[in-house]
């Protein structure tokens, strides 16, 4: 029976020791494949972490939310109403170069002739007249916009006005405006940003990793 016993033990011994060797052998790629389920893990892109609810991505560490971009006016206006969130240290400006569509009247001869037909479009209630220079040529730049859309839209609504012969045209760089930063964003300042999304047309809100200080 002593016999026996010890027969049985030295088998589970044996036994333990092969099952042992079996995943050794195995290496890390399957003990990896057996503590996690790779078809379960995805990793998020910036639009899908964006589009996240706000307690989501509030409760993400170490991100930043980007919104803009702003003009000085709206920077201003937008700073106002983001106060009463009193987010301090977690609030931060960035400065970017952006494209920008101009609308333009072009083919005067001189500086004084456009002068004289700016005046006339002031007088007729048209707001950001101003007398410029591109390429050598005199021309009036009738506003400057952040998207194409809406420098179309100010080039239908002078040529209603009955003034025509406008070009919409685009602007790579020197058109700095600005980003407001909101690191680890707390859930109401998520819920209040894109809030004011709608009020701002042509700015978005991203979310993503934050910059390192240099």
């Amino acid at each position: 029976m002593r016999v026996i016993l010890i027969l049985l033990l030295l088998a589970n011994a044996a036994l333990f020791a092969l099952t042992r060797l079996d995943k050794a052998a195995a290496g890390e790629p399957q003990r990896l494949a057996e503590q996690v389920q790779p078809d379960k893990i995805k990793l998020l892109t910036a639009r899908e972490v964006a589009q996240l609810n706000p307690a989501k991505a509030a409760a993400l560490a170490d991100v930043c939310v980007e919104w803009g971009p702003l003009s000085d006016a709206e920077h201003r206006r937008a700073l106002a109403e983001i106060a009463p969130l009193n987010l301090g240290t977690l609030l931060s400006q960035r400065r970017v170069e952006s494209e920008a569509f101009l609308v333009t009247l072009n083919g005067f001869a001189s500086r004084a002739a456009a002068e004289r037909r700016a005046g006339e479009l002031r007088a007729r209630g048209v707001a950001d007249v101003a007398v410029a220079e591109r390429g050598g040529n005199v021309l009036l730049s009738l506003g400057v916009f952040r998207t194409e859309q809406a420098a179309n839209g100010r080039a239908d609504a002078l040529a209603q006005a009955g003034i025509t012969g406008t070009r919409v045209s685009s602007r790579t760089g020197g058109v700095v405006q600005t980003l407001i930063v909101v690191r680890d964003p707390p859930q109401q300042a998520m819920t209040r940003l894109r809030e004011l999304v709608p009020a701002y047309p042509g700015t978005e809100i991203r979310v993503g990793a934050c910059e390192r200080a240099s």
